[in-house]
């Protein structure tokens, strides 16, 4: 199967699977466009509800490979000090040493160690994931949105993609315990990636 294949729509479950197409074209390096990506997450807050964010300052390079999807690599660099919640006071408590450390951690980081094709139209890449000083392995899940050039002739590529850590794991430990039991910030934080890369060679 190619890189990025996706299943194709039938109209009965018993309708044969015509074989993957060749999408050896996709093959090549890629930069991330932050101007048409999103690189986000959401925590519970108060037990009750949920807070979503995003970072707003990040670069990647991906190499993809068409014909061999477990030769395909990313490395993603983001921001810390770009965090926004849309509430300035809690983005600037996440970026003190109760959580980020922006000042003396900058950046968060990943970079891929493996990438396999589990289905049809599903990939996972496996890399490491620092923050704050600490590196973890992670796994995310990734479907192709699609490929495509643009008005300015760039050759894109989209993924949509999501997992879920513990930001314990990390050092991410700041808590404050409710009144009516329970804490303040969840410890799972699902992180979510729209991401639109353009070919570089």
């Amino acid at each position: 199967m190619g890189l990025f294949s996706r299943k194709p729509d039938t109209a009965t479950e018993a309708a044969p699977v015509p074989a993957a197409q060749d999408l050896s074209h996709l093959t090549g390096i890629y930069a991330i466009d932050p101007t048409h990506s999103e690189i986000g997450f959401a925590v519970r807050h108060a037990m009750v509800t949920t807070v979503r964010g995003q970072f707003s300052e990040y670069e990647g390079k991906l190499h993809l490979d068409g014909g061999d999807p477990s030769r395909s690599t990313a490395e993603v660099l983001i921001k810390v000090a770009s965090i926004d919640t849309n509430q300035e006071q809690r983005d600037g408590h996440l970026r003190t040493g109760d959580f980020f450390d922006a000042e003396t951690h900058p950046e968060i980081a990943f970079r891929s160690t493996s990438a396999q094709q589990l289905d049809a139209e599903t990939y996972r890449l496996t890399g490491d994931l620092t923050i704050k000083g600490t590196s973890k392995p992670v796994s995310v899940d990734f479907t192709l949105n699609g490929s495509a050039k643009d008005l300015y002739g760039n050759e894109r590529v989209g993924f949509e993609g999501s997992t879920t850590i513990n930001r314990t794991d990390w050092g991410l430990t700041y808590n404050a315990a409710l009144e009516t039991g329970g804490v303040l910030i969840g410890e799972k934080v699902k992180l979510t990636f729209d991401i639109s890369a353009i070919k570089s060679a």
